[in-house]
């Protein structure tokens, strides 16, 4: 399919494995090197809720952009724009976007609504159609393979006796459902039952359960105004919640780390923190990455990005001084549209 416009020309097309290495190829550098897609590519190919299209210009690729269908099908989340650098300042990510619009109102017409993140300052343009909705602190830290343990001391020396003494537990698939269906839950953690996981805005709608657990997501949970001692990273396991009395808590959600294309041996984890105690995101941080720290490869170093309520900023910055802050951006904003 083709724009009706002079200049430039584009076509667009979907993506194919075959392409793989020349849309690499315009996506040098970007995110300063924290681009996920190197990595999740040929997994999106294979995902039939996800449609993933080519901008292309005489017959060069020059742009891309996916979306993923969530929320039982009524939403569509775009991700992953990118334009070639010699294509940008003329109007390309526009047209791919409205491309993708217009995919939605012909091919899948149940779909309500448009969700993007961004980081700070998005386009005015883009503000005059989207809605902020959610935006959350980002905090990235630099963590080279020779700093790893000397870091995990320092954050242990931090995290006080008061922040261990909430009970904290990782959660199986029966209790992550709880929290999809208690509604009580959802509204003091996650409020209007809306959760971002790495980037992807989804709502608790139980269809979204599927995805995230395909995700391995390593779930951890504060109970309200309990407590069970010293947490360390060898006591902290699946606990049941028992009879639902669900007060307000702590919740966090850690990736397994994933190769990005920063440096050679370099993985990223990101941490999505729900909730707003401040004892409980000193040790969810730690907790978070020391697991995340089990599951790399020998000799890795990695980008640990930690996404959090703006009020928790200062008090997570305090617990990461002296370890080496990275330059992604500072906020995380959530857009929407309805359709």
């Amino acid at each position: 399919m083709s724009q009706d416009t002079s200049s430039p020309l584009i076509d667009f097309v979907p993506a194919t494995a075959e392409d793989y290495e020349e849309v690499m190829s315009i996506s040098g550098g970007i995110y300063n090197g924290t681009d996920h897609l190197p990595f999740r590519y040929h997994a999106w190919l294979k995902d039939p809720h996800r449609r993933m299209f080519l901008a292309k210009c005489k017959g060069k690729v020059v742009g891309f952009e996916s979306f993923i269908l969530v929320d039982h099908g009524t939403t569509a989340v775009l991700e992953s724009l990118r334009v070639a650098p010699w294509m940008r300042g003329q109007g390309v990510a526009g047209l791919i976007q409205k491309f993708c619009l217009a995919t939605l109102h012909s091919d899948h017409p149940e779909v309500k609504r448009v969700r993007l993140t961004r980081g700070e300052n998005p386009p005015a343009a883009m503000l005059t159609k989207f809605e902020v909705i959610k935006s959350k602190a980002v905090l990235p830290l630099f963590l080279p393979a020779d700093q790893l343990k000397t870091a995990l001391k320092l954050l242990e020396c931090r995290v006080t006796n008061f922040s261990r003494s909430k009970e904290l537990s990782v959660l199986g698939e029966e209790e992550i459902l709880r929290f999809f269906e208690e509604s009580k839950t959802r509204e003091e953690l996650l409020p209007g039952g809306f959760l971002v996981q790495s980037w992807l805005p989804l709502t608790t709608h139980i269809s979204n359960l599927h995805l995230l657990l395909n995700r391995r997501i390593v779930w951890m949970y504060s109970h309200p105004g309990e407590s069970s001692g010293s947490v360390s990273s060898s006591e902290v396991s699946t606990s049941c919640f028992g009879t639902p009395t669900y007060l307000e808590g702590f919740l966090s959600l850690g990736t397994p780390p994933y190769p990005v294309p920063f440096g050679e041996g370099i993985h990223q984890l990101d941490i999505d923190m729900f909730g707003n105690d401040p004892s409980c995101v000193k040790v969810h941080v730690l907790q978070q990455l020391k697991v995340g720290v089990q599951a790399l490869p020998a000799g890795t170093g990695i980008i640990c990005v930690l996404y959090a309520d703006e009020s928790l900023r200062a008090e997570i910055e305090q617990l990461c001084e002296g370890l080496t802050p990275f330059q992604i951006v500072r906020e995380q904003m959530i857009l929407e549209m309805e359709i």
